[in-house]
């Protein structure tokens, strides 16, 4: 079948089946350049063209979109393109503003019930699980290899974290606790009384305060406070690109960014821990005293009678345990981020609620094996 005479244009010359883009292709002119390469593929017949780049002088972003689109347009007229013997600086620039492919939305397949709750716990298995225990296993392998390697830390940024996540929260954890213990020892004392047993308001407050409460209020409070902020600070490092930046200067950021956060919590939880434990006796004391009419002098003195070592060892154990769960998820959830600014404020509430989560079973696990 006889070819059409081509159309001509200013922008490119036709050889057989060879059309060669020419001179400079930028936002002035591509518009024109499109027409007239359209109606080329318009008037003729041929199924199968090739475009040289060789004599394009200067293209700018609008210029490579409009070769980019040339195939959408080839393809209208049921024409296949080959782009060829382009410059190595056209290359670069078509490759840097190539177009981004979208993604089509295909209806969901209506699947049977246990297929879709199978399918979506091996996904949370596989993104959540499998990828938590390994970013415990990195956390831990550096925190305990940089203790024997000083020289690696930051210089003061270890006071730095644990003034930021113990010394800073204590306030709110010694008020919390103090007034937790009031209240406990409040309701306790009327059913107390009316049994005659106004003394085990002690061993019930110290126990309680010491073994189980002091521990977990003082790992909720941070989780709240000083958890949020971990992950808030880890997923703006991350949307920001600071996480590639360390990487890009050979530094690993976990080493760089938490291991400090692991040894200012591990070292001050602990001290937050023992000091919730004495304000909640306070406030339990100061409630004996007003309801049942027990002086400091004799709640002081039955405390040696109720309080054991192994409460003590109990409570430790568990701020550690704490202190671990509570910047681990903090940066699990940090580097999970995703989406920008949107993404940085939902990571910094799962954070919180699964640290909390997390600390209240690790609570339970710890209280039965300590029982």
């Amino acid at each position: 079948m006889k070819q059409k005479k081509p159309h001509k244009s200013a922008f490119f010359s036709v050889e057989g089946n060879v059309i060669h883009v020419l001179g400079n292709l930028k936002i002035n002119n591509t518009a024109t350049f499109l027409n007239d390469i359209e109606i080329f593929f318009r008037a003729n017949t041929s199924s199968d063209f090739s475009i040289n780049l060789s004599g394009i002088e200067d293209l700018d972003s609008s210029g490579a979109m409009a070769l980019h689109s040339l195939h959408q347009t080839a393809k209208r007229y049921h024409i296949t393109l080959n782009l060829r013997e382009a410059s190595p600086e056209t290359k670069n620039k078509l490759e840097l503003f190539k177009p981004v492919n979208n993604k089509t939305l295909h209806p969901k397949k209506h699947e049977p019930f246990f297929y879709s709750l199978g399918d979506k716990a091996l996904w949370i298995l596989k993104e959540y699980i499998v990828t938590f225990f390994y970013l415990i296993s990195d956390i831990l392998y550096w925190s305990v290899r940089d203790i024997f390697n000083s020289k690696q830390r930051r210089k003061g940024e270890f006071v730095n974290q644990a003034v930021s996540i113990g010394v800073n929260a204590l306030p709110i954890v010694a008020s919390m606790a103090f007034i937790i213990g009031l209240v406990l020892a409040l309701q306790s004392s009327s059913q107390l009384r009316n049994f005659g047993a106004n003394i085990y308001i002690v061993d019930l407050t110290v126990i309680a305060m010491m073994a189980e409460m002091g521990p977990l209020i003082t790992a909720i409070l941070v989780a709240g406070r000083s958890g949020s902020a971990i992950a808030a600070e880890i997923a703006t490092m991350k949307v920001t690109s600071e996480i590639d930046a360390l990487k890009t200067m050979g530094l690993n950021p976990l080493r760089f960014v938490v291991v400090p956060k692991i040894y200012g919590s591990l070292i001050t939880l602990p001290f937050l821990t023992i000091l919730a434990s004495i304000s909640g006796i306070a406030g339990g004391a100061l409630a004996a005293y007003l309801y049942l009419d027990i002086t400091p002098e004799i709640f002081f003195n039955r405390m040696p009678e109720a309080l054991y070592q192994k409460d003590i060892i109990t409570s430790f154990i568990k701020s550690i345990v704490f202190a671990l769960i509570i910047v681990i998820t903090g940066t699990f959830f940090g580097f999970k981020v995703e989406e920008g600014a949107e993404g940085v404020g939902r990571s910094t509430t799962s954070s919180v609620v699964a640290a909390i989560t997390l600390v209240i079973i690790a609570d339970s696990i710890l209280g039965l094996m300590f029982y």
